[in-house]
């Protein structure tokens, strides 16, 4: 029996009556209905409110159900109890919170050196709302630092432009709009499915602010060679005297390599690479809210982009896009860093890899499947359907299907120059256990034996096909 399900974009909460109706048990005289899309002259009890709210969540994916992600979806007990503690913190009013603000600058301090920084102590870095506030502001130290040299040759600077894969996070399409520099692409191909110092050389010029490589692609996991690059754009600055810099965009493997991959080149030993993020509410093990973005040396910093403002009393430097942001966020890293140390960080890490190759190994022995990635770099494994092994299901249907048991895994095509082939994702992060591995499998096979008994194909649209978006 095919399952019908429903299009998501022609629902709109247009079609929901104005008011609706609370339970009695909760409300008092008043307060029988809500407005839908209006605010209530008078306010209600916080036991009404809280239900109202409660009841709407509920219909909510299961957070730790949810292997699309990479954002963490569980922290332990005493994580929660400080971030109830912290939560009312505000990271910019650093008179007022001290103590945070010496906390932040300690984590720039810890990444740095686990990154090796040539002078952790001394470089410069900052707290963000996520690795997109954190990579806007490494792409744009990159353009102040093309601009000056420019300047200094008496050249014009009118015609920036940046390098990265076709399978590059769309932050750095933003980036690129938002701060007027011309995006290159370099598209992936199967012999090449990520950034190559071929694709680089083939791209770069004068003009090139810098190159992006991607530790942990969001597509599939894979980690782009970033000394390999680095060596090529050397061997480039020799021939042509073009010293093209690297950010390195490590939102998910800056907190993966140094614990699994402890001798993979790809940080600042490598002199070529400027600047690094990395995401903390994603392998950092944190609730969402907290990015990273350190540079190797202070002097890799433009000075014009650091503002000094008087707030609240005090004189203080910023260079962050937002202003007022979470503290707390900040608090549950250097917890983390004190309840884990580098052990602890490993064996978090470890452990999500061998649930991501356990289930790689055990979807690949299962037949309809060719894998793309099983959890050799990030914990992140991937998957296509063989090619002929079926006309009447695509991994689209398998998505829906694994929904049925609570499961979100995304169905999507690879970016240019491979939009033709569909796969699928699973993220696996701190709180995803074995033993929901195995359940997860038992129902994956479930869902494939569902779909392998259907005699004739289910109906597509391929238009509302792909409902993941990066």
């Amino acid at each position: 029996m095919q399952q019908w399900h429903p299009r998501r974009e022609q629902i709109t909460q247009s079609m929901l009556p104005p008011e609706f109706s609370v339970n009695p048990l909760f409300s008092r005289k008043g307060e029988e209905a809500v407005p839908r899309f209006r605010m209530r002259e008078q306010g209600m009890l916080p036991e009404t409110a809280f239900q109202i709210v409660h009841d709407e969540i509920a219909l909510d994916g299961n957070a730790r159900l949810n292997l699309a992600t990479f954002v963490t979806t569980w922290m332990e007990p005493f994580a929660d109890r400080l971030y109830a503690k912290s939560v009312e913190k505000n990271m910019i009013d650093k008179d007022e919170y001290p103590q945070t603000a010496a906390i932040e600058e300690r984590c720039v301090r810890i990444l740095a050196d686990l990154w090796h920084s040539p002078s952790p102590q001394n470089t410069v870095g900052v707290s963000t709302t996520g690795s997109s506030e954190a990579c806007m502001l490494g792409g744009l130290a990159l353009k102040r630092r093309w601009q000056k040299a420019r300047k200094e040759q008496g050249k014009p600077i009118d015609r920036p432009n940046i390098v990265f894969s076709s399978a590059v996070q769309v932050v750095w399409e933003k980036f690129a709009n938002y701060w007027d520099v011309e995006p290159r692409f370099v598209n992936i191909t199967p012999d090449h499915p990520y950034l190559d110092p071929e694709g680089v050389l083939a791209v770069v010029d004068e003009n090139t602010i810098g190159v992006v490589p991607v530790l942990g692609v969001t597509y599939t996991g894979l980690y782009e060679p970033v000394a390999a690059i680095a060596r090529a754009l050397d061997e480039f600055q020799a021939r042509t005297d073009l010293d093209i810099p690297i950010h390195v965009d490590a939102a998910s493997g800056g907190f993966i390599a140094p614990f699994l991959q402890p001798d993979l080149v790809w940080d600042f030993q490598l002199t070529r690479v400027k600047s690094i993020n990395v995401s903390g509410h994603k392998y950092g093990l944190v609730y969402p809210g907290l990015g990273w973005v350190i540079w190797r040396e202070a002097e890799d910093l433009p000075e014009d982009l650091i503002f000094r403002v008087s707030y609240l009393g005090g004189n203080m430097p910023t260079f962050a896009l937002n202003f007022s942001r979470p503290g707390a966020q900040v608090l549950l890293q250097y917890y983390n860093y004190l309840r884990l140390g580098k052990e602890g960080y490993y064996e978090v890490q470890k452990a999500s890899q061998a649930v991501a190759q356990f289930l790689s190994k055990a979807i690949h022995e299962m037949g309809p499947f060719d894998l793309f990635t099983d959890g050799s770099d990030i914990p992140v494994l991937s998957w296509r359907l063989k090619e002929g092994y079926t006309s009447n299901w695509n991994l689209y249907d398998l998505s829906r299907q694994l929904r049925t048991f609570g499961w979100q895994v995304p169905a999507y095509p690879l970016p240019p120059d491979m939009e033709d082939v569909t796969i699928m994702r699973v993220v696996v992060r701190n709180g995803f256990s074995m033993d929901l591995a195995h359940l997860f499998l038992m129902n994956f096979t479930q869902a494939v034996s569902f779909l392998d008994s259907l005699d004739g194909p289910i109906p597509h649209d391929t238009k509302y096909d792909n409902g993941y978006h990066h």
